[in-house]
């Protein structure tokens, strides 16, 4: 199926693509990666008058870390580049294991973090270990810069903060704290090369044996990735023993709220998130003790 017909643009600064931005509005699509944007395409689903590519903006291609403020990973950083990385595998590592196991190698070898993110599939693989490390959008625009927490960013299926003329310029990561681990785990059909049908994101911190902080995010059973409010909650201040993080597991399971799909079943999903969530939260433990 051949795809519409559009006109291809690459700006070599913001500037000039904050400009393209205000001439064509909404009949321009924003192009990094492209993995997900060429199946809309080819689909249909989309069919804009402009694309506008972001690959010669050099200043939208970093990962930088900094011990004070954390992690940066710009809007062209490849999957494969944050896999890779040392120092997110180091100091990060459920961001960097989030990143290896999103779809194949040819597409992590295009795909952006930034751009799987963008996309707002409830499934997706890097919002979960983000969101679970209180990460953010750093979002911009001709009108300058706003700054959201990464929990705000998702409004539904395909659906985001991002309003017309803005792009999120990257995702900030903030240091881990003490006596914490985060973990993310990720169940597909087949491989982890197929999309998820339940993926978990989990960060604890303990401190005299009991669970003092806890952030707890389910995708692929919400139109958004869901905090578990209600399984954090209960796990704080709870001491750190297998009876409360078998519960924890069951309550994030009476959190989520899944749909019956061609990949699986509202009820086997609930089942998994319990646990996906369990396991998850128990590899969290074993890496801090």
């Amino acid at each position: 199926m051949p795809l519409p017909k559009f006109d291809y643009i690459a700006p070599k600064t913001l500037n000039e693509l904050f400009e393209l931005l205000e001439n064509y509005g909404d009949k321009a699509k924003i192009k990094a990666g492209g993995t997900d944007l060429l199946i809309k395409l080819n689909n249909k689903v989309l069919q804009p008058e402009v694309i506008i590519g972001l690959k010669n903006i050099q200043e939208l291609d970093f990962i930088e870390f900094d011990e004070k403020d954390g992690l940066r990973i710009g809007a062209l950083a490849t999957l494969s580049e944050v896999a890779n990385n040392s120092i997110v595998k180091e100091k990060y590592p459920s961001v960097a294991y989030a990143a290896s196991v999103t779809a194949t190698n040819q597409v992590r070898n295009m795909g952006t973090v930034v751009g799987n993110l963008c996309n707002a599939a409830p499934s997706a693989d890097n919002a979960p270990a983000l969101l679970s490390l209180g990460a953010k959008a750093v979002i911009v625009s001709k009108n300058g810069e706003r700054v959201i927490p990464l929990d705000n960013f998702f409004k539904g299926p395909g659906l985001s903060d991002l309003k017309t003329g803005e792009i999120m310029k990257e995702v900030t990561v903030p240091i881990q704290p003490e006596n914490s681990f985060t973990v993310y785990k990720k169940l597909s059909p087949r491989s982890a090369v197929d999309i998820a049908i339940v993926n978990v994101g989990v960060m604890v911190k303990i401190q005299n044996n009991k669970f003092t902080e806890a952030n707890i995010f389910l995708g692929a059973v919400a139109p958004i990735p869901l905090r578990a409010k209600k399984t954090e909650e209960f796990l704080l201040g709870k001491n750190v023993q297998e009876d409360i993080i078998y519960e924890a597991g069951k309550i994030a399971s009476s959190e989520a709220t899944p749909i019956t799909d061609v990949r699986s079943s509202q009820e086997y999903r609930k089942l998994m998130v319990e646990i996906i969530t369990r396991r998850a939260i128990q590899e969290a433990v074993d890496n801090i003790n």
